[in-house]
């Protein structure tokens, strides 16, 4: 619903009413959990759950699944059409202790593995640590690094909706996210003010950047440098080890 033949264009367009998605989740096994149906999950939402509303469904994980994620990705694929001119983009940084070389970084080379690494030579690294990692009957975290570029100066708000507060809160509402950082992040803090400094240059259309440790974002309103994120998920909970 919420599109239409455009005749004009020979395309789909809007009408204006909502536009709803259906993925239907036709891989359940709801004995898969019948062996927790009266313990809840170390590290995983079924207590908070039940602390809250007083009952659990103990078949799955409901709303605190990593399937949750799946309607946020189609919900993106409309939104990348509404912000026409700004390209948004991702690649997995980090799993477990094994951070990629920035110095390798390629966009382009995510494509070329199925880890979505932007570093060549750390796919083999990852392989080799997931799968001792499944061997071990345990779980492991992971870094995703986002970037925004062709966003303009002066989206956000001073203080109430400022752009790097609600990007860190709709990626901290993620299943399983612990950490946002924004720019530099956690790592500005050792800083000095002179590194930490993002310098100026008059450019044809306002401002350039040298640097962007401030993650395109300064006051909770961008600067129209690239707008940079990266979101930390803790290990799944659900592994074979007891605990």
């Amino acid at each position: 619903s919420g599109v239409f033949q455009d005749e004009r264009t020979d395309g789909q367009v809007t009408t204006g009413t909502p536009i709803s998605m259906l993925i239907e989740n036709v891989d359940q096994r709801s004995r898969d959990y019948g062996e927790i149906a009266t313990q809840f999950r170390p590290g995983h939402a079924n207590y908070t759950y039940f602390a809250k509303y007083g009952i659990r469904d103990y078949r799955g994980g409901g709303r605190a699944s990593a399937r949750e994620t799946a309607a946020r990705v189609a919900a993106g694929a409309v939104a990348r059409k509404i912000i026409d001119g700004v390209t948004v983009r991702a690649a997995v940084v980090q799993i477990g202790p094994h951070a990629i070389d920035r110095s390798r970084f390629n966009w382009d080379q995510r494509h070329e593995n199925g880890f979505w690494c932007p570093d060549a030579e750390t796919v083999a690294v990852w392989e080799e640590h997931l799968e001792k990692t499944r061997k071990a009957g345990s779980s492991t975290g992971a870094v995703v690094e986002v970037e925004a570029s062709g966003v303009p100066a002066g989206w956000g708000a001073p203080i109430y909706g400022k752009l790097d507060a609600e990007l860190a809160a709709a990626l901290m509402s993620i299943n399983a996210a612990k950490g946002v950082e924004i720019g530099s992040g956690f790592a500005s803090a050792a800083f000095s003010g002179e590194e930490n400094a993002d310098e100026m240059r008059m450019g044809n259309d306002g401002p350039t950047f040298l640097s962007n440790h401030a993650g395109g974002i300064l006051g909770g309103i961008s600067t129209g440098a690239p707008v940079t994120a990266r979101v930390a998920f803790k290990p799944t909970s659900s592994i074979l080890t007891p605990r």
